[in-house]
């Protein structure tokens, strides 16, 4: 009996299921051909980009700010925040007083919001078109930034797209080739597939702002931004954006060529110094008296200054750099630094009172200030440097070193700082200030080295701007056991012939710490430890090497009257000679 099934039925099992492979391949062979077809030939539609959604829309370097312009041609405005974008410090805007405050090196413009009225520089001046609310958003005119910053707006003349340039922003040029007859696309994105978002005919100038996927991102004359084939255009030259106006000659602050600053600051509390007692200043070329200090909150500011004693400084070849104070006082600084009146009253009084008392320079030492102040400091010195450079005045301002103390050091932004004024001193002393629950130097050389070096490095604090604040003094420390067992330790202040006596008397025998660098004494008194750490004539010429280490602007001692009178030929000596 034959068991086996007959062939048939299973070769129609095979023919079916390879029909179906067949299929199968078929349809994927479709796909891919659809999906090549579709990624490989070009988009010949058009798109309308997100940016014209409404009139004006403004580029910054082949990117659209998200932002719209108002107006047109000279009557332009723009956003304040795409101002400051563009200018950072230079734009600031008081909401209380509808206040605008824009600064450059030389220029100080304030005007108010709907106001044509301004002042340049302390004098009367008109505006072309106000600034105004919009929708919530404050709109700045073009004019004065074009005027004061030399920035360039350009709005295409078919589009309405406002593109704004600042002045030494280099930019690659391209064009579409004549020989193009065609033209070329601009695409909305790096790939054909990608729609059109304008047909540049042959001769097109373009500007490049990048490259991605063998394409370019570029900006059209019309001022729309897409991508165009490498293949399709020709580049040009770097197009660098130049300056509306020649730029003013830099303020020149110090013209003693080759000679360091050795300026010392004068203790002025209630009267002024007999200058017949002073003595030679051997060295000195710059005496800051502190004799100007903020009184209130409108900005007023109280004088000690003396003519007499500027002319014995000047008759002396001797610079006077007036000091001003807030007099330590926070709450009083705020108010004083918050509104653009407040902070122009100070500066009228400074400038009137360099030009009665014949100074050539005002040092701000700005001290125990709120960390919220930061800011309001920063747009003082903005406000007063131009000014004071007008009446051909040197600006310095006294630092701490830096640290996490929100009153004494946080609150000095040192790099914006840097930037507005001629020379910044760093207070380089009181590492061990006068309540220091340990005993120590006033300012090691290592912690005063490092001090330096932070502000240098991590600031960008130029080191022809840094100039290193001395300690002429130093402490007697005590420590003395407690009632817990444990060590109470105080200080107090001494002048370096005030500690030169005392090791006479007590017939001590100083020793070098190398830990220091400074020569130190410490003996028994009683139940009592007292150790010091001395400034004298072997830690002022280490003081001076480190200035001229980092290559410093010169030195600066706090104060006159605290130094032993060989210290100022040292220190000249030390600081003067080339290395």
């Amino acid at each position: 009996m034959n068991t086996e099934l007959p062939i048939g039925p299973r070769r129609a099992r095979r023919r079916s299921g390879g029909w179906l492979f067949l299929l199968l391949l078929f349809v994927a062979a479709a796909a891919v051909t659809i999906w090549w077809k579709t990624s490989h030939s070009a988009n010949n539609s058009f798109v309308t980009p997100e940016y014209m959604a409404k009139t004006g829309p403004i580029m910054l370097q082949g990117k659209w700010t998200k932002g719209y312009a108002q107006g047109n041609d000279q009557g332009l405005l723009i956003p304040i925040e795409i101002a400051r974008q563009l200018l950072g410090d230079g734009v600031r805007y008081e909401e209380k007083t509808e206040s605008v405050i824009l600064t450059t090196d030389t220029k100080v413009l304030h005007f108010k919001t709907g106001e044509l009225d301004a002042t340049l520089n302390r004098k009367p001046s008109t505006l072309r078109f106000a600034a105004k609310k919009a929708d919530g958003t404050l709109f700045l005119p073009i004019a004065p930034l074009t005027e004061l910053f030399g920035i360039k707006a350009e709005i295409g003349g078919s589009t309405g797209i406002v593109s704004l340039y600042v002045p030494g922003e280099s930019v690659q040029r391209a064009a579409v080739p004549d020989k193009t007859t065609k033209g070329i696309k601009m695409r909305e994105g790096p790939n054909k597939s990608f729609p059109i978002v304008e047909a540049l005919p042959a001769g097109t100038n373009l500007r490049i702002w990048g490259e991605e996927d063998g394409w370019y991102k570029a900006q059209s004359s019309s001022g729309h931004i897409g991508y165009v084939s490498k293949t399709g255009v020709a580049l040009l030259e770097v197009e660098t954006i130049s300056p509306t106006d020649s730029p003013a000659e830099p303020f020149v602050a110090w013209k003693g060529i080759g000679q360091k600053i050795n300026m010392t600051w004068e203790a002025v509390y209630s009267a002024n110094p007999d200058t017949h007692k002073i003595g030679e200043l051997q060295g000195v070329n710059v005496v800051s008296p502190t004799w100007f200090e903020l009184v209130d909150g409108n900005g007023n500011v109280q004088s000690k200054a003396d003519a007499g004693y500027s002319a014995w400084a000047r008759s002396k070849g001797m610079q006077v750099w007036g000091l001003f104070s807030n007099g330590f006082e926070p709450d009083r600084t705020h108010e004083a630094l918050s509104s653009y009146e407040s902070r122009y009253t100070m500066i009228q009084q400074m400038l009137a009172y360099a030009k009665t008392f014949k100074l050539q320079g005002i040092n701000i030492d700005f001290e125990n200030v709120h960390t919220k102040d930061k800011d309001n400091l920063v747009q003082f010195m903005r406000e007063l440097a131009p000014l004071m450079h007008e009446q051909n005045l040197v600006l310095s301002i006294d630092v701490t070193p830096k640290s996490g103390s929100e009153f004494w050091s946080a609150f000095l932004d040192r790099p914006r700082l840097a930037a507005s004024v001629d020379f910044m001193m760093v207070m380089a002393y009181d590492e061990h200030w006068a309540s220091s629950p340990v005993a120590g130097s006033v300012s090691s050389l290592p912690w005063a080295d490092r001090s330096v070096e932070r502000i240098l490095n991590e600031d960008g604090v130029p080191a022809s701007k840094l100039i290193l604040g001395v300690p002429y003094y130093t402490r007697i420390w005590t420590e003395q056991p407690d009632d817990k067992g444990g060590v109470k330790v105080s200080s107090k202040t001494m002048s370096m012939d005030a500690v030169k006596k005392l090791i006479q008397d007590k017939k001590l025998k100083p020793v070098f710490d190398e830990e220091s660098g400074q020569n130190y004494v410490e003996f028994n008194e009683e139940k009592a430890v007292k150790k010091i750490w001395i400034e004298d004539a072997v830690s002022m010429k280490a003081r001076a090497e480190l200035a001229k280490k980092h290559n410093l602007a010169g030195i600066a001692s706090w104060r006159r009257g605290f130094e032993s009178n060989e210290i100022w030929g040292t220190l000249d000596e030390a600081l003067q000679t080339r290395p």
